[in-house]
Formats: C-alpha cells, structure tokens, sequence
C-alpha cells in the first residue's frame, strides 16, 4: 500500500507540474482521477489503523471520480 502511495504521489507531481510548465489543459481530467486514487488509498490506509478521517477520504475519492469521469 504504501508503494503504491509513493508511485501515485509521483506520478500525480510529475504530471502537475508537466501542467504547469506547459500550460496544456488536456490531462486534467487524468490528473484528476490519479488523484482519486491517491486519496483512496490514503483513506485505504487510514481505515486500516481505525482512523476516523478515513470516511472523509473515501468521500473525497469518491467526489474526485465522479468530477474526473465527468470532465472526461
């Protein structure tokens, strides 16, 4: 789990910043929705440790999908 924090995390920078420095606007539907994941799986590992901020992460995911497909 925590890999695949660490790989979504770089991915999502990396891909922010290629946004930035470009300024194109077409992977921000993608952005989004690796973002998604990253919280998911954040929220993924906190309900693991019975952390009660995990609803809330899996709220947001859940908001970021349905925004990304969305925009798609």
């Amino acid at each position: 789990m925590k890999l695949l924090s660490l790989l979504l995390g770089a991915v999502v920078t990396v891909l922010a910043c290629f946004r930035l420095i470009t300024g194109t606007t077409g992977i921000a539907p993608y952005l989004l929705l690796l973002v998604s994941g990253l919280v998911l799986v954040t929220g993924i590992r906190e309900f693991q440790n019975r952390k009660p901020i995990a609803f809330t992460l899996f709220l947001a995911s859940g908001f970021s999908f349905f925004v990304g497909i969305y925009t798609l």
